[in-house]
């Protein structure tokens, strides 16, 4: 797939995420195209989508398996949308290489 769900940014990447609430696990389950080819990576949380529960368990998620703080990624996008879009901070090569592996994608 030559389409990744990241962009690398100046300060860090913006991350494109499907998220699937109610999810029984908390986990990051790779990355899948969307019906107009465009990629998106795949999250499932275990908590409601209720006052902003699953986007912060994302957060936290992403957060946990960049082995950054929690403070490093904010949402961009889409806070009541499935399609989501996130600010991860940091150095942007190290994240992007660290998502690609975490991923099975190549960067």
């Amino acid at each position: 797939m030559a389409d990744l769900p990241w962009l690398v940014r100046a300060q860090g990447l913006s991350l494109r995420v499907r998220v699937t609430p109610r999810g029984g696990r908390d986990a990051i389950e790779g990355v899948e195209a969307l019906s107009d080819g465009s990629a998106i990576l795949k999250v499932r949380v275990r908590v409601a989508p209720e006052d902003g529960a699953a986007n912060e368990a994302v957060r936290k998620l992403l957060a946990k398996a960049f082995k950054i703080p929690a403070s490093a990624v904010r949402l961009e996008t889409g806070a009541t949308a499935r399609i989501k879009t996130f600010a991860v901070s940091g150095e942007p090569t190290a994240l992007a290489a660290g998502l690609a592996a975490l991923t099975g994608q190549i960067s």
